[in-house]
């Protein structure tokens, strides 16, 4: 497991966080308010994973509005996934949800060991899982299974899972029903 160093991540003289937040008073000269609500215009929200390979957005042709974007390691649906879903459809009238796995995830290569080697070296155990897998069609079957059967979402009818391809850009359909390969 790497060891922190305890100090900003820097490119030249200034941290990547100066760096991010100079762009942002770059965009802030030409931003104008765009007027539109919380709720989503398309109804819909992505759980994807976090991977800055993806880039969700131009993936799936979407604009400013259109979605709520959910994003953690892996893209797996936990209970804060739930939490931000349930929140989504009953308080601002999503009624889609669409997972988006991807090829290549680096939760393949890990197990719940590194939860184990995390609290040997802080002494503190994790109160989360690490969700590693190795089938990530089988993590999508899961994902959509933990949708579709929470108490807590009205709108389970239209929910689909996707992975995606980092080296081609195509999404996948996942058939809910198939059974993992061996």
């Amino acid at each position: 497991m790497p060891t922190s160093t305890h100090g900003p991540a820097r490119t030249g003289t200034q941290t990547v966080t100066d760096r991010l937040v100079e762009s942002n008073r770059k965009y802030a000269e030409g931003f104008t308010d765009p007027g539109m609500g919380a709720r989503p215009v398309l109804g819909v929200a992505v759980v994807a994973c976090m991977d800055a390979r993806i880039d969700l957005h131009a993936a799936l042709g979407l604009e400013l509005g259109d979605c709520h974007t959910i994003r953690n390691a892996g893209g797996v649906v936990t209970d804060d996934a739930i939490r931000s879903l349930t929140i989504s459809q009953r308080a601002l009238g999503t009624r889609s949800v669409v997972l988006v796995h991807h090829t290549g995830c680096g939760l393949e290569s890990l197990t719940e060991d590194f939860r184990h080697e995390l609290e040997r070296e802080v002494g503190q155990r994790p109160a989360w899982a690490v969700e590693a897998f190795q089938d990530v069609d089988q993590d999508v079957r899961q994902s959509m299974r933990r949708v579709r059967t929470s108490p807590f979402l009205p709108h389970t009818g239209d929910v689909r899972g996707f992975v995606f391809d980092v080296t081609t850009g195509l999404l996948r359909e996942i058939d809910p029903g198939a059974d993992a390969q061996p």
